[in-house]
């Protein structure tokens, strides 16, 4: 019996070590088909890093305001009797736009003129009984004087019909009608906004450190989101003289002649002073700069020999790099590369140091320093 069980005993471990051993080099073959893998390599677009000749330029940002520009308030409170224009409109200098109610200043102008009538009257027969030595010379002086004060008092009411008579100041064009027929208006009380278009101007900053390289006369281009493919082309007319205390910085203004009126008071610009001359820079289309916190980096690309591990391929590796002005889809490089470096164009968000790739670019749509997509 006790035989039986120890023989029992060594056929199970026998087949206990042969399974083990089976699964010993099945794991093997596994763990040595691992080390052998090699991943397919991935497809991406590449390109060379150029030098181009760039014009120099300081950028910024800044705000597009009229050259002439208010919003039309009464100087005195009245109530709306005509109101002669319609939102939107262009007028002339002068061009009448709301007139309040004047009956009462109108009657008290006629009394007044009444008086001054009188008085004209009693001075003229004053100088005449004076110059018969009839009257004293106290006695004209004062018919003189009483006929001033009531002229002087016919002016007065004058002015206050001409103030309820609000006329536009200048040539431009008008905004949105703020008030209606019959409305009481207080002093300062917003009518309509008026707005000289032609020309306009462009206001911005610029840090100290470019003060010597700025001067009136320089063109300027300025772009805006309104039209992002026009380039509106003016000239810097104005520097402050005294330079901001808070941020170091220098106020600008450019002049712009805007003859279709598409720059408006208001609108955020990005603008451009052009310096007179050119810069050489290292050129790569911006799709080839990864951004990430740490800092931005394209992918080098670099050709691998054949060896034990395969044939001869491409490479790629991560190569950090400082990055400077843009222009279209094109960013320059500052550091980190060199001209005729082959580097890595599209594709670059599924990379690694060391991965094998392979390249095709015909799928990549070509850059542009001017971009113009279809349906934008």
């Amino acid at each position: 019996m006790k035989l039986k069980i120890v023989f029992a005993v060594v056929i199970v471990l026998l087949v206990l070590g042969a399974l083990a051993g089976v699964k010993t080099l099945q794991i093997r073959k596994l763990i040595d088909a691992g080390k052998s893998f090699a991943p397919p390599p991935e497809t991406i677009s590449a390109t060379v890093a150029r030098e181009e000749n760039w014009q120099g330029t300081l950028t910024a940002i800044g705000s597009i305001t009229a050259v002439q520009g208010v919003t039309v308030t009464p100087d005195i409170p009245g109530t709306v009797r005509e109101i002669a224009f319609e939102s939107g409109a262009v007028v002339a200098k002068d061009a009448l736009l709301v007139r309040l109610d004047t009956s009462s200043e109108e009657a008290q102008l006629r009394a007044t003129e009444a008086q001054v009538e009188w008085f004209r009257i009693s001075a003229e027969r004053a100088r005449k009984l004076r110059a018969d030595n009839t009257v004293s010379q106290a006695e004209l002086d004062s018919a003189e004087a009483a006929l001033k004060q009531q002229l002087g008092n016919a002016d007065t009411i004058r002015a206050t019909i001409a103030k309820k008579t609000i006329r536009a100041p200048f040539a431009g064009r008008l905004g949105l009608r703020l008030v209606n027929l019959g409305q009481y208006l207080d002093t300062g009380k917003p009518i309509v906004s008026l707005q000289s278009l032609q020309p306009v101007y462009a206001e911005f900053s610029l840090p100290q450190q470019d003060l010597a390289r700025l001067s009136t006369g320089m063109p300027v281009r300025v772009t805006t989101d309104a039209y992002p493919d026009k380039k509106f082309e003016g000239v810097l007319t104005a520097m402050n003289p005294d330079l901001d205390q808070g941020t170091r910085s220098v106020r600008l203004q450019a002049t712009f002649t805007n003859p279709e009126q598409l720059l408006r008071p208001g609108m955020f610009a990005r603008v451009e002073v052009l310096l007179p001359e050119e810069q050489k820079v290292l050129v790569v289309p911006a799709t080839a700069v990864l951004s990430a916190p740490y800092g931005d980096s394209v992918y080098v690309i670099e050709s691998k020999p054949a060896d034990t591990n395969g044939p001869a391929g491409l490479l790629v590796r991560q190569q950090f790099v400082r990055t400077g002005r843009a222009r279209g889809d094109f960013l320059s490089v500052v550091s980190g590369l060199k001209p005729g470096d082959r580097i890595v164009s599209a594709g670059l968000f599924k990379l690694r140091n060391n991965m094998p790739v392979v390249e095709n670019n015909n799928l990549e749509p070509k850059p542009s320093a001017t971009p113009r997509p279809a349906d934008s």
